[in-house]
């Protein structure tokens, strides 16, 4: 089996201080799944943040940080609270079980562990992180055009602000707004409004191609683009590959004061998140500069937070 199909099966990230109990469940879970392991608690909750694993057997005695502190240090962050923990420990008593459930943990298995036990609990496992992370995908996506929606925009860009506020990096938005949609949808009728709604909204995804980037539909006929990691030559960029969508979609807009095609204005904000900044900062500049752009004759974009010039 390759990586990759590991990697569909589920990333396991094992923690445990002793290498030869790491060797033992590397042994029963390395031929369905990608392995990760850290020797204490501060590196598996690094791991965690980074790597994203699908599920976590920790073991609850540890020196330093115990299984419990790294369990509630990754309930508490946004970033991690999804991500199922077994705790895997020479523990047996009903009370070290109740601790445990209690901790947050989604199962307890006792020491020495039965390989075969271990597989099926973890199958059980990702099968229902599988079942909630589908549920939730449902709840975060707009109905008609198939990308985010404004819950999941606000979410997402709440995690990467604290990420990329961490690691120094920027943060680019883009709010996009369909020119005179309202007199689209008058001259062709709602129907015809949705259906360019969405090859509006596929046209941005391919502008906005990395895996980071987020299309959310943000209300009506706006459009938010979050580019983490990217700064305002960056973000210019997509800007200008959405308008090279357009041109060549050339969606008829015969209503329209502006163009004969359908066209769009932008606001681009870019900031790197610090102490004294939050989210609504980078909305705000974004927002403010997209009805720049709509007041000076629409069919454009405007540029902030020089700052993030690369």
């Amino acid at each position: 089996m390759s990586w990759t199909d590991m990697a569909l099966n589920g990333r396991i990230l094992v923690v445990d201080d002793a290498m030869e109990n790491i060797q033992i469940l590397h042994g029963a879970l390395q031929d369905e799944h990608e392995v990760l392991f850290a020797l204490d608690g501060p590196r598996a909750l690094d791991i965690a943040r980074t790597q994203q694993p699908d599920l976590i057997l920790l073991d609850a005695v540890m020196p330093g940080m115990d299984g419990y502190a790294v369990c509630k240090e990754l309930l508490a962050a946004p970033e991690t609270s999804d991500i199922p923990v077994i705790f895997v420990t020479a523990l047996k008593s009903p009370e070290d079980e109740t601790r445990a459930l209690g901790a947050g943990a989604a199962d307890f298995i006792s020491k020495p562990v039965n390989a075969a036990v271990v597989r099926a609990r973890v199958r059980t496992q990702l099968t229902v992180k599988r079942q909630r992370d589908a549920l939730r995908a449902l709840i975060l996506t707009d109905a008609l055009t198939g990308v985010a929606n404004r819950r999941a925009f606000d979410e997402r860009l709440d995690a990467e602000w604290r990420r990329c506020g961490r690691a120094g990096l920027p943060v680019a938005l883009i709010f996009v707004d369909i020119d005179h949609f309202k007199l689209y949808n008058d001259h062709y009728g709602h129907q015809a409004g949705d259906a360019t709604l969405i090859q509006f909204a596929a046209a941005m995804r391919r502008a906005a191609a990395r895996t980071q980037d987020l299309v959310a539909r943000y209300g009506g006929e706006e459009f938010a683009v979050l580019l983490p990691q990217l700064d305002s030559r960056g973000a210019t960029g997509v800007a200008h590959r959405l308008m090279a969508e357009l041109e060549r979609l050339a969606i008829p807009h015969a209503a329209s004061p502006t163009a004969p095609c359908l066209t769009a204005s932008m606001g681009i904000a870019c900031m790197v998140p610090g102490e004294h900044s939050l989210p609504a900062d980078l909305i705000q500049v974004a927002d403010t500069l997209l009805y720049q752009a709509k007041a000076e004759g629409r069919n454009r974009f405007r540029l902030g937070g020089a700052e993030c010039i690369g």
